[in-house]
């Protein structure tokens, strides 16, 4: 699996899962507007790897 979508991609997706469930955690413990501030970060996050995509 690695070889096929690469270390730098695999690592950008663990990323963005941590940065959901840090959302989720900062939402659900009382500050909701920091929690969708954050949880705005995972969509920009995914909309950079694909622009940056490497043309194959």
């Amino acid at each position: 699996m690695i070889k096929r979508f690469g270390i730098w991609n695999i690592l950008m997706i663990l990323v963005v899962l941590v940065t959901i469930v840090v959302a989720e955690y900062v939402f659900l413990t009382g500050e909701k507007l920091s929690g969708i501030f954050i949880g705005l970060w995972a969509p920009t996050i995914l909309g950079f790897m694909n622009y940056f995509k490497p043309k194959e």
